[in-house]
């Protein structure tokens, strides 16, 4: 289950964006471990976003999660791995108020090896990408 950095918490506090660390595999293919997410916070939750939410049962644990559709007043929320778990099929509907805020862009910070300029071409024109909710595997996820 990805967790973020307490630097998003941090930050958070004033500012309505804020950048997080993505670990784990739980958003594999979409997000690796290591990538950095761009936050907007307090930002209208559509169906298809990926979002940044205090865990249901360990609040002090942050986790990034796609919100699939909305149910009962708050948001199922699936991970795009579907071997990972750590997803609403394991502590159903998510508060709107556990949602902290929705990432808008995805950046890989340029790795230790990626000196050569080729690898740095590579890099630049892969390392940003927005997450776009008509881009989203949504509709995979929600047969689930």
């Amino acid at each position: 289950m990805p967790e973020l950095s307490q630097e998003t918490e941090r930050g958070r506090a004033g500012a309505p964006f804020g950048v997080a660390e993505v670990t784990g595999p739980s958003m594999v293919p979409t997000l690796h471990h290591g990538d950095r997410l761009l936050l907007q916070y307090g930002a209208v939750v559509r169906p298809g976003d990926v979002v940044v939410l205090r865990h249901p049962f360990q609040q002090d644990l942050l986790v990034v999660k796609r919100a699939v559709e909305r149910r009962g007043g708050g948001w199922w929320v699936l991970g795009d791995n579907p071997y990972a778990g750590g997803d609403s099929t394991d502590y159903g509907v998510v508060p709107e108020e556990l949602i902290l805020g929705t990432a808008r862009f995805r950046y890989r910070p340029l790795g230790a090896g990626q000196r050569s300029p080729l690898a740095l071409l590579r890099w630049a024109l892969s390392a940003v990408r927005p997450l776009l909710s008509s881009l989203s595997a949504s509709r995979r996820l929600r047969a689930r």
